[in-house]
């Protein structure tokens, strides 16, 4: 997607969410954007899969509207994070404090507001992906 509304580019998908492994991967990232953010929070299969690198211990990010997804599955819970203010409320509710900062890193989860937070999203990430 382009922006929320907007289409954009397509990709063919080489593992599916109900056949994914989180033992394959390193880390996760889990992108902002309302539609597809809320779209993928209500999803079981996304659901087990977050839930498995919280569980597993690996390092976790999280930008903008991607941060509702930890609310489904428990992940906000006693955790700092930062992500569009429109979710402020809803962390909150789900036991998360929530700060006005480009990046916040709270027991392995990195997120950030927007992409204007890109450059210390990223670094964040990366340096948590290459301690792993």
């Amino acid at each position: 997607m382009k922006g929320d509304w907007e289409h954009a580019d397509h990709f063919d998908v080489d593992v599916t969410l109900a056949s994914a492994d989180a033992s394959d991967y390193a880390g996760l990232v889990l992108p902002g954007g309302t539609l597809n953010a809320d779209t993928v929070r209500i999803d079981e299969n996304a659901q087990k899969f977050a839930r498995a690198f919280f569980d597993a211990g690996k390092p976790v990010a999280a930008i903008c509207h991607g941060l509702w997804i930890l609310t489904e599955i428990g992940a906000a819970q006693g955790r700092t994070v930062t992500s569009f203010p429109s979710l402020t409320t809803d962390l909150k509710n789900a036991g998360a404090r929530w700060v006005d900062e480009s990046v916040v890193v709270s027991d392995g989860l990195v997120t950030s507001r927007t992409p204007d937070d890109l450059e210390d999203f990223n670094r964040e990430f990366i340096s948590l992906v290459e301690k792993a």
